[in-house]
């Protein structure tokens, strides 16, 4: 499932095209990525050779079962890596593209570390003065935006204790 980096771009933004458009077609992708059509043509033939995606009469083009999964792997990636670097204080425009390069070279195994600590990473609960608790537990929510962007939210949580009421 050895792909090069641009193969995975093309695969990526053919999913995320799939979930805004009705239909995908190279015209699209192109304007998507700011390329010319016929780079784009030798890509979709390229891929469609590696048996990744399928074109059909009129066009349109869908990601195989093996395209899917690749696109979906690299999704994936970036929406948590831009989120959790963002989460940490990094520019939104600078965490977005950096993601953009780590995505494709992170190894599975640090990925899933990553992804094992932005998902339990944040403080559950948080103390105020001399100790107390604050009665309330942070989460991190990690919301994707069309296209490449995405954006952290902090949601807390109050416990309200049931005597109190």
């Amino acid at each position: 499932m050895a792909v090069n980096e641009s193969a995975e771009n093309y695969l990526e933004t053919i999913l995320v095209l799939s979930k805004k458009l009705p239909v995908v077609r190279s015209v699209d992708i192109a304007e998507e990525l700011g390329f010319k059509k016929p780079s784009v043509s030798v890509a979709m033939r390229n891929l469609r050779e590696k048996g990744h995606i399928s074109v059909d009469r009129s066009g349109f083009i869908t990601l195989t079962p093996s395209g899917r999964e690749i696109a979906e792997m690299i999704y994936e990636r970036h929406q948590l890596l831009s989120a959790w670097l963002m989460q940490l204080g990094v520019p939104e425009e600078t965490a977005v593209e950096d993601a953009c390069r780590i995505e494709h070279v992170i190894s599975r195994e640090s990925f899933q570390a990553i992804k094992a600590h932005a998902g339990n990473g944040a403080p559950k609960r948080e103390e105020g003065e001399g100790g107390q608790d604050n009665g309330y537990e942070e989460k991190i929510m990690f919301r994707a935006h069309a296209g490449r962007n995405a954006s952290v939210d902090r949601l807390f949580f109050w416990e309200e204790d049931s005597a109190d009421l």
